[in-house]
């Protein structure tokens, strides 16, 4: 739909059947024999596009984490001050579009200044404004390529999109979120005036769901802002009301732009628990206190529980109870787990109502536990027969988990099993993509981790939103209590914010305590002179470049050099200064 839309179709097929490399300079040139390969650029971990002639050169003259931080402040100076973008749109594309800066730094001489060579090379050769910005919001350029405007180079002259953009930027969206809301409803970025904003509000109004709430749920399923409410997801919100559920902050918290869901799939497992004989407020309970029974993989995986703990005879009252004693029923491999090891005992031949009677007074330890040993290794190992070990195990369930179970492991091992703990606590499911990348993200001890979330929980935040937070940026549980605590004192008593803030700004702890206090101690001094009549955006303080912020702050006044030297000083010296 957004192909057929943005590029005619015999534009389309003519792309298709010839290989373009799409430029940041506004003309488009066919390139012979030219691959487009992943490479990382710069630590930031952005990509740059290299020919396959030479790999070894492409590495060679790959741009450096200074040139391309340079490249940064020129390409905010071109969007800002000769294209008149807005300041903090020019900040976050200047900032967000790694592979687009490392081709524009390709096209000037790396061993000339670089921000002189790239300000000379922009003033006789304007950009197409459209690739940083598309991939400032989180596309990669095999995904925007298609999405570029045809006949338009300069973000300036698509005013209803840019309109959009900021309606969906001021109501709180994550800039970089807003880049896939385009690929699957680019609709909402051509609404008159007023008509974007009208809906999100008839969300709030109308349906009486918060604005963090709406986030979510527009982050996730954009197609929600371009026609008609969806009624399933009206009914499932209805139906979640019935149980007593505050669906609000409820769902806000669990959902997951990274997840998809079928409202009418969870309708219909709702109606399956009423049908099994469960209460509306038991219902209600099992959802609040563990959401996966809702959520993970929108209830289709409760289905193969229910019916696991059907087929051994247990009832729909023992079932509720174990779910409401288990939170961790469906995280993992728990109840693949459970599932082995009824399979292991019926192979046994134990009778039903001794298998239901272990799995009702050890579902933890067995959901915890993969059983690796098949029946007949443990009977070969014990050489007994296999009514002799259900008597054992009947005497004592524990005995099943020694004889057939993995043995336990030790040493460097301990870690992981702790760090998996934490990150099954906060929403990860084992064995996952998503889990094995934040194994490797999440730097740290699992205890360490956890004392460092709870602080934050404790500290007066959701423990929902803390999840969301630290899943986005896990670097914020990289630094100790202690350090987390300080910054988080700082933000409420020098700088004025709620905490609330740092949901939705967690990269205010990539600073540090001392750039904090400089930055905003030069603000504050420049606001008290009169320099500055208006507060500046957050990022915009913290984010330039030491070089950048004296251009930009420092400089405003004769005397600002030597308050700066004076600030800096003090605080080297452990001096508090006012903020």
């Amino acid at each position: 739909m957004i192909l057929r839309r943005i590029i005619p179709r015999g534009v389309r097929a003519f792309l298709n059947a010839n290989l373009y490399y799409v430029t940041p300079i506004s003309s488009v040139e066919p390139l012979e024999n030219f691959n487009l390969v992943k490479k990382h650029c710069f630590d930031t971990g952005g990509y740059s596009y290299m020919s396959s002639k030479s790999q070894s050169s492409s590495i060679a003259n790959r741009a450096s984490k200074a040139a391309c931080n340079d490249a940064q402040g020129v390409l905010f100076d071109y969007l800002h001050y000769t294209r008149n973008l807005q300041y903090n749109d020019s900040e976050h594309i200047s900032k967000n579009s790694p592979i687009f800066l490392q081709s524009l730094i390709s096209k000037v001489d790396n061993d000339k200044n670089i921000s002189q060579a790239l300000t000379k090379y922009l003033r006789y050769h304007p950009i197409n404004e459209f690739e940083p910005f598309f991939e400032s919001l989180g596309l990669a350029p095999s995904e925007f390529t298609s999405l570029l405007p045809r006949d338009l180079m300069f973000l300036g002259d698509e005013e209803i999109l840019l309109d959009n953009y900021h309606v969906l930027c001021n109501y709180g969206i994550s800039r970089d979120k807003i880049g896939q809301m385009y690929k699957e409803a680019n609709e909402i970025f051509g609404f008159d005036h007023g008509v974007l904003a009208a809906k999100l509000r008839a969300y709030e109004e109308e349906m009486g769901l918060s604005r963090p709430t709406i986030i979510a749920l527009v982050t996730c399923y954009p197609t929600l802002l371009t026609g008609i409410v969806d009624q399933d997801f009206v009914q499932f919100l209805e139906k979640l009301d019935s149980f007593g559920v505050l669906s609000c902050r409820w769902i806000r918290g669990y959902l997951s732009d990274g997840n998809t869901y079928s409202w009418n799939k969870m309708l219909v497992m709702m109606e399956f628990l009423e049908e099994m004989g469960f209460k509306k407020l038991e219902i209600g309970s099992l959802f609040d206190k563990n959401p996966d029974f809702l959520f993970e993989d929108s209830g289709n995986k409760i289905y193969k529980l229910v019916a696991l703990l059907l087929k051994i005879g247990l009832s729909a009252e023992i079932i509720l109870s174990l779910f409401l004693r288990h939170s961790l029923l469906l995280a993992g491999n728990f109840t693949e787990n459970l599932s082995g090891a009824l399979h292991f005992l019926s192979e046994i031949k134990m009778e039903t109502e001794d298998i239901a009677m272990i799995i009702r007074s050890h579902t933890h330890a067995l959901g915890c536990c993969s059983l690796k040993k098949q029946p007949r290794t443990v009977l070969s190992q014990l050489n007994i027969s296999p009514q002799k070990l259900c008597e054992i195990i009947k005497e004592d369930p524990q005995k099943l988990i020694a004889f057939a179970a993995k043995k336990r492991d030790t040493g460097g091992h301990q870690h992981l099993r702790e760090k998996t703990t934490f990150l099954l606590s906060i929403g990860y499911v084992e064995n996952t993509e998503d889990f094995i990348k934040a194994l490797k993200e999440f730097r740290g001890k699992g205890d360490q981790l956890q004392e460092r979330f709870d602080y934050l929980v404790n500290a007066g935040l959701d423990h929902h939103d803390v999840c969301k937070m630290i899943k986005s940026a896990p670097f914020v549980l990289e630094q100790t209590k202690d350090v987390i605590e300080t910054k988080i004192k700082l933000l409420a008593d020098h700088l004025g914010k709620p905490l609330q803030y740092l949901v939705a700004h967690p990269k205010y702890f990539s600073y540090d305590v001392e750039r904090i206090k400089l930055r905003f101690s030069m603000h504050t001094w420049l606001r008290e002179e009169g320099l500055i009549t208006k507060r500046s955006s957050f990022y915009s303080i913290l984010w330039p470049s030491d070089v950048q912020f004296v251009k930009l702050y420092v400089n405003l006044d004769s005397e600002g050099p030597a308050v700066w030297e004076r600030l800096k000083e003090q605080l080297s010296s452990n001096v508090e200064v006012a903020i």
